[in-house]
């Protein structure tokens, strides 16, 4: 190549050209390898080095080396290239020397050529490929687009390659890549590389020279050394074992990882990412360091800790029902149980079952000598539960939230120290209110209070210092806002002058501290807006913009106020009501039959109410976000609270300037408040919802509980615990009968394996009556029943045809006399007992057939099989089948409501209850090391969790996959046992981890079989011992010859547990506390029980099915969903002249009786009932009656009956459903339906008058009390209304439903009233229904309690307890109170009850009292009822009886209240 072409080289590869994306190698065509920038030359660039250096040193960083000091990174990376390099170099060297010896050996090389100088480079071998992969390897992102590395590694290729011969044989025109790179597009460059390739030669021994013009042989020669030398690559993988060999010789550390091989998604889904592995081989229980990982960093001080405690105790005491004496024992029992959790990390169940007696408060009474009795107690010992299981989670719950608090706290306080950085400043609202901050809302509160008023020192500071804040740029929304420019203006001074700052209204408002006054200026505020020292433009250049921004500043001053803040939440808690309004969309769209219609109207719940229905309110919230209704909190009695604010915030002064000043005062309040109601208000919504969602998950937790609470069936003979061998069938969805619907079975053995299973066709029994044999499978169930001796059949399936099934089969054990294995009876018989077929809860069997664990357990079974082989295990160990169901348990159903809750929520409380529900039953490690089922259950165990579970698990099978003793856990050097878990572990889960007993074994310990925990082994030993009476040297004997475990040994070989009986355990207990200043008084009862029985089954007996739940299961419908009087579509199945079967959509048989089938005038009687239906025909019926037990219904075809609405039983009290807009809702969609009015009725009956409400009213007017009008109902043509007349401007009005209508216009034969009183006409609903509580009034009105008393005032209302009853009436009157008060000041010693007509709520009166002179005044409701009064929802016959009940009832409250 010439000069002047290689200079021009030069200079391209210099400007970097960009469309230099690639350089080829003259040889080969490969693209040649970019250098690292170390090296820059050809050398030893190769991209497979750069790979893997690059590999090695990631390796090297994720082992973490330890580097020396002195050797720098670099410097390493360099020494480690250039050994690499000289070992390729030496090997290539070789692989030449032995190429030109093998052309000496043949004879051809030519005499002019000369052997390359070993000094002189050698251009590396390059790989061969495909243009695919070619084009794969050398891509280049946008980073390297003016990357010069493979330019300068192109020129120096350029400067060594062997020039070209003149012939150009194979050979690349000096001038070729120039050209191409400049002239031709992308397409056509390619398709020439691709041409170049098919002409290039295979030798990669000489760069740049084809082998035929370096050999000077010709091809057929060449073809004759290949034979006989190969191509040179036939010991490649050789040297790439040796380089291997070497590599990992030279960084043995070097080591594949699983995050090398898997995704990051896929390591989190098995929990092997490093913060897995840190929390398996960190020494804390594993669900504690899961929870505490946001507040690592929190530390707690000394006081702190105390306040957290007291904090808890204040959080938990108001739902504790517990004497008010036990407070101070609580607060202890609090503190103590934190200590446990924080300090000695001990979990739940650890501390429920080793710390119980820390849970109980225990008094002693002495009792006075009997010399008659000299053996009698000193003391008399009474014991009170303080804390409970559930309590303990709520504690722990509780300890992370308030390390939240902290936090937050925390990082307020290190703001705070930043701001006075700034300059100096101090705010004593900040400095007061944060310690005294008990909740996250408050805590914001102050974060908002903080931000608004020093948001420009905060800007500042976050200029000033941006490694706190990140950056140094100023951020777009740090302008001053309007807020700030008042503060720094002229206009501040006018908010000034308003005479009282926010914090001291706050103050004023939250009634705490000395008062704080308010001053007027002399001057009224628009005129000293107007002034010059005022005025500050171009913001505010008139006096009216000044004062509206003084005011705006006020306002908002007052809204950021912390104690304003505090007011108003206070107020809200205790006076809030939630309401529910339909909005246009739910008014159509809510009718009722809809799930929203128990809260479409629904009014003036308090949080007393909410709390009682938590699901109702989290619906309400559902139905808001699909815009059906909207949820609004209000205050009551909201206009008392404004105005005790406003003369707070007043001045006290009398003129024109100081009313002037308070009327702008209020203004400013107006605003403030405002923007409070809408903080308050979002804030009590989030608050109430997160509540109401912890109350539903805990009610399910309950739920949960109690599935999980039962022990294995239990077949009859056998001790409870017993694992029964179970037969399971099932026909799915199909029928029991017919071939083509497949019963299929499993036998399951008690140690759960599957040994047999199959398919029945036919199991319907015989009916001699109808000539119809036996099914053909009948012999076949007989003989496998018979050959495997179940204990119990278990049933299930998908529809109601199961319950044939059952049926069936009861049948079959029944006539063949089938019976389960004999056991023994009570004075030593065999006998045996009836096979029972049970009909078994399927919900983890649903979830089970489809799912990969399934196929994994049995990948040959259909479906249905799996189905069944769940079934039998349910009966086996219903606790193993739900923990097997990992995160898949939030998709059982424990509550209609359950849905509403956030699954992660709901899985954490579930999550409690089987970790309560494990460790009461323990697991036996060495099952869980061979049995995948009992394994799923160490996850719970307490301390563990999945991750130390399986890491458990890995361990206890390095050291030989058996464990002898407990202690082995921890490891045993001189056994060379490998540490399972770590002593802070160990001590968690221990005595939850059993292992079994054997008496041939020297090793093994009774007690590791028990519930006791290692640390009380030797309270254990000790109380053999004394059963025994065995003295200190017997003792010492027997363990010296055969160890620490000798004595209990001894207990169990001569059968002696029973003796623990006789120890009095109260001395060990007073001995233990008073020298160990330990309680262990419940400990010692739970050895004495292990003792006799170790581990024995605390659990419940299995709980069958009831009707409902079976209803629900085979059919999917619950009582809410089908009841009696439900239109329902229904398929005809069979027709005949007397009756119609029929049946429903979830499966139920229907049955329409002779006189249900139609009513309908235009069909004459002599037609056939063939002829008005047909078969398979889809018709409306509406349920008479509904079997559950059976799964059958009837019904009615009558369209009478179908034109009458079902309407659900929603009961509310007064004042909670607005009844008035319930009408107007009615009417107004009447009238969208083009109904513009109802058929005028004429009924022939002497009260009857076709009059409105109001014209009822005035009619009933001059007419004495208990006089009745009949009249239309706006309801409907199958409704009447009757108006009577309770007193004087009282009157009630009564819905009555028709029901038997023979047409439009007739009445009812049937008539009721709110769903409770039936009667057959109008005379005798008069008689026995108005005139009865006619008579019930007069007895009221005449009784010497009644009282005349106006109920119209508003006044304060006093609600005695929750439990008692809601308070129905929000108001009590003035007058009414006066007179109670009145008559306690005069008898001051006394109590005083009476009752007063309630004019609001026709039908009811008020029961009003004081229970004392200092007592508040109480009102409960009164409802008169036929022939009785109803009080609490208590009946009550006559007034002697109502008087006596209220009297009872008010002393049992009291009672609860003190207790």
């Amino acid at each position: 190549m010439t000069t002047a072409i290689q200079g021009f080289f030069h200079n391209e590869a210099e400007l970097g050209d960009e469309e230099d994306d690639e350089s080829f190698d003259e040889e080969t065509g490969e693209p040649t390898a970019k250098t690292n920038g170390v090296n820059g030359g050809l050398a030893d660039s190769s991209e497979e080095e750069d790979d893997d250096d690059d590999e090695e040193a990631a390796a090297a960083i994720r082992e973490g080396f330890i580097v020396d000091e002195d050797e720098e990174p670099e410097e390493r990376a360099r020494k480690r290239r250039e050994k690499k390099k000289r070992r390729r170099a030496e090997r290539e060297e070789e692989e030449d020397v032995l190429d030109e010896e093998d052309l000496d050996l043949i004879g051809e090389l030519p005499p002019d050529s000369e052997r390359t100088a070993p000094s002189q480079p050698k251009l590396k071998r390059l790989k061969r490929g495909h243009k695919e992969d070619r084009d794969r390897n050398v891509t280049r992102d946008v980073h390297d687009i003016f990357d010069s590395d493979e330019d300068n590694e192109r020129i120096e290729y350029e400067d060594q390659r062997v020039p070209s011969r003149p012939d150009g044989r194979n050979m690349r025109d000096e001038f070729e890549d120039f050209i191409e790179e400049d002239e031709l597009d992308g397409d056509k460059r390619d398709q020439l590389q691709e041409d170049l390739e098919v002409a290039r030669p295979a030798s990669k021994r000489y760069g740049g020279v084809p082998p035929d013009v370096a050999t000077g042989l010709d091809e057929s020669a060449l073809e004759d050394m290949r034979k006989a030398f190969g191509e040179g690559d036939e010991y490649d993988w050789a040297l790439a074992l040796e380089e291997q060999a070497e590599d990992q010789e030279l960084y043995p550390e070097q080591q594949l990882e699983l995050k090398d091989v898997f995704e990051p998604s896929q390591l989190a889904e098995r929990l092997l990412t490093d913060e897995d592995n840190l929390i398996r081989h960190t020494d804390e229980p594993e669900r504690f360091q899961i929870g505490r990982k946001p507040y690592k960093h929190v530390v707690l001080l000394e006081e702190q800790t105390k306040e957290e405690a007291l904090w808890i105790s204040n959080q938990m005491w108001p739902t504790k029902r517990l004497d008010p004496d036990s407070r101070e024992a609580f607060d202890k029992s609090v503190a103590k149980v934190l200590e446990f959790m924080v300090t000695d990390e001990c979990e739940v169940p650890y501390i429920f079952q080793h710390r119980k007696d820390y849970l109980i408060h225990a008094t002693r009474t002495p009792q006075q000598f009997d010399p008659s009795n000299p053996s009698a107690p000193k003391f008399i010992v009474t014991a009170e539960k303080l804390l409970n299981q559930s309590d303990l989670w709520d504690i722990f719950e509780h300890d992370l939230r308030f390390r939240a608090l902290v936090d937050k706290r925390n990082a307020l306080e290190r703001t705070y120290d930043n701001i006075k950085t700034t300059g100096d400043i101090q705010d004593t609202v900040f400095e007061e209110m944060l310690p005294a901050a008990e909740t996250m809302e408050e805590v914001q509160d102050i974060q908002d209070y903080l931000h608004f008023t020093f948001s420009s020192q905060l800007k500042d500071f976050a200029i000033t210092n941006p490694a706190t804040n990140g950056h140094t740029r100023q951020r777009p929304g740090s302008q001053r806002t309007m807020f700030e420019r008042i503060r720094n203006g002229r206009v501040y001074n006018l908010v000034r002058a308003f005479g009282i700052s926010a914090d001291a209204f706050a103050q004023n408002a939250l009634k705490k501290g000395r008062q704080q006054y308010t001053e007027d200026p002399s001057v009224r505020p628009d005129e000293m807006a107007d002034t010059d020292l005022l005025l500050d433009p171009p913001d505010f250049p008139t006096g009216e913009l000044v004062l509206r921004a003084a005011k705006a500043m006020f306002a908002e001053e007052i809204a950021m106020s912390p104690k304003m803040r505090k007011v108003m939440r206070q107020a809200y808690y205790a006076t809030g009501v939630f309401e529910c309004f339909r909005t246009e969309k739910g008014l159509r769209k809510i009718d009722e039959r809809h799930p929203y219609y128990k809260f479409k109207y629904l009014r003036n719940q308090q949080f007393s109410d909410i709390a009682r229905e938590p699901d109702v309110y989290l619906r309400m919230l559902k139905a808001e976000e699909e815009g059906l209704v909207e949820v609004k909190i209000r205050l009551q009695n909201r206009e008392q609270f404004l105005n005790r604010l406003r003369q707070d915030l007043y001045s006290d002064n009398y003129s024109e300037v100081a009313d002037a000043w308070n009327a702008a005062r209020r203004e400013a309040l107006d605003i403030a408040l405002a923007k409070l109601d809408k903080i308050m208000v979002r804030s009590v919504k989030e608050n109430t919802k997160s509540f109401c969602e912890d109350k539903v998950a805990k009610t399910c937790r309950e739920e949960f509980s109690n599935k999980l609470d039962q022990a294995p069936y239990k077949p009859k003979g056998m001790v409870l615990g017993t694992v029964p061998r179970v037969l399971a069938l099932s026909n799915g969805a199909g029928s029991s009968g017919g071939s083509q619907n497949a019963i299929c079975w499993a036998w399951v053995e008690e140690d759960g394996r599957v040994l047999e299973n199959g398919k029945f066709s036919d199991l319907r029994t015989s009916d001699p009556d109808r000539n119809i044999n036996d099914g053909q499978d009948v012999a076949a169930f007989v003989e496998l029943v018979e050959r495997r001796k179940p204990d119990v059949i278990g049933v299930s399936g998908f529809s109601v045809e199961t319950r044939t099934l059952y049926e069936q089969l009861k049948e079959i054990v029944q006539r063949e006399d089938l019976r389960g294995a004999d056991y023994e009876d009570e004075d030593g018989k065999e006998r045996s007992d009836k096979l029972e077929v049970v009909i078994v809860n399927d919900e983890v069997a649903r979830l089970y057939q489809t799912s990969e664990r399934a196929n994994v357990d049995h990948p040959g079974f259909a479906p249905l099989t799996k189905y069944c082989v769940a079934l039998a295990k349910y009966l086996q160990n219903p606790m193993k089948e739900y923990a097997a169901c990992g995160k898949d348990i939030v998709s059982i159903s424990f509550l209609p409501s359950q849905q509403l809750v956030p699954a992660e929520k709901m899985l954490k409380h579930l999550e409690t209850a089987m970790v309560d529900m494990v460790n009461l039953c323990g697991v036996d490690i060495n099952d869980a090391v061979g049995d995948p089922y009992t394994a799923n259950l160490l996850q719970y165990v307490c301390g563990l969790g999945p991750r130390k579970a399986s890491q458990l698990l890995k361990t206890i099978n390095l050291n030989g996959g058996v464990v002898s003793t407990r202690d082995e856990l921890v490891g045993d050097p001189d056994e060379g046992k490998l540490p399972a878990v770590g002593p802070r572990v160990w001590s968690n889960c221990a005595s939850f981890l059993f292992i079994e007993f054997d008496t041939s074994e020297p090793s093994s310990d009774y007690l590791d079989n028990t519930r006791v925990h290692p640390e009380d082994y030797e309270l254990g030993r000790k109380m053999a011992a004394d059963a025994l009476e065995l003295d200190e040297e017997d003792i010492a004997a027997e363990v010296e010859e055969n160890g620490p475990g000798a004595i209990i040994r001894k207990l169990i070989k001569d059968d002696a547990q029973e003796k623990v009986n006789d120890l009095v355990l109260e001395e060990y207990a007073e001995q233990l506390e008073t020298r160990f200043n330990q309680r262990k008084r419940a400990t010692l009862e739970t050895i004495r029980a292990e003792l006799q029985v170790p581990y024995e089954e605390l659990r419940r007996n299995f709980a069958l099915l009831s009707t409902n739940e079976t209803f629900t299961m085979l059919t999917g419908e619950t009582p809410e969903s089908l009841s009696v009087g439900m239109s329902v579509p229904v398929s005809l199945k069979r027709i005949s002249d007397h009756e119609i079967n029929a049946k429903l959509d979830c499966g139920i048989d229907g049955l329409v009786p002779d006189g249900e089938i139609t009513d309908r005038a235009d069909v004459p009687m002599d037609v056939s009932v063939r002829q008005i239906f047909s078969l398979h025909q889809t018709v409306q019926a509406k349920i008479l009656d509904l079997d559950r037990r059976m799964l059958k219904a009837t019904l009615t075809l009558r369209e009478s009956s179908l034109r009458r609405p079902w309407r659900p039983n929603n009961e509310r009290m007064l004042e909670e459903w607005d009844e008035k807009q319930e009408e107007e809702d009615r009417e107004s969609l009447q009238v969208k339906n083009n109904i513009t009015g109802r058929t005028q009725r004429v009924i022939k009956h002497p009260l009857f008058r076709p009059f409105n409400s109001t014209q009822a009213e005035e009619f009933l007017g001059s007419q004495g009390r208990g006089d009745v009008v009949i009249r239309p109902s706006s309801k409907g043509s199958d409704h009447l209304a009757v108006t009577w007349k309770v007193s004087d401007n009282v009157y009630q009005h009564i819905d009555v439903l028709e029901l038997d209508k023979e047409n439009e216009f007739s009445v009812g034969k049937t008539l009721k009233i709110a769903g409770k009183y039936t009667y057959s006409d109008l005379d005798e609903l008069i008689v026995n229904h108005v005139k009865a509580m006619a008579r019930k009034v007069d007895e009221m009105m005449g009784h010497e309690k009644y009282r005349d008393l106006t109920l119209k005032d508003t006044g304060k209302v006093f609600q005695p307890s929750i439990q008692a009853s809601r308070n129905l009436f929000a108001n009590i009157s003035t007058h009414a109170e006066r007179w109670l008060t009145t008559y306690t000041e005069a008898n001051p010693k006394r109590s005083v009850y009476n009752f007063c007509l309630n004019d609001k709520y026709p039908g009811y009166f008020y029961l009003v009292f004081k229970a004392g002179q200092h007592a508040h005044v109480g009102n409960w409701p009164v409802k008169v009822v036929p022939n009785a009064f109803e009080c609490q929802r208590h009946p009550y016959p006559d007034m002697r009886s109502l008087c006596n009940g209220f009297k009872l009832l008010f002393q049992n409250m009291q009672n609860g209240k003190r207790r």
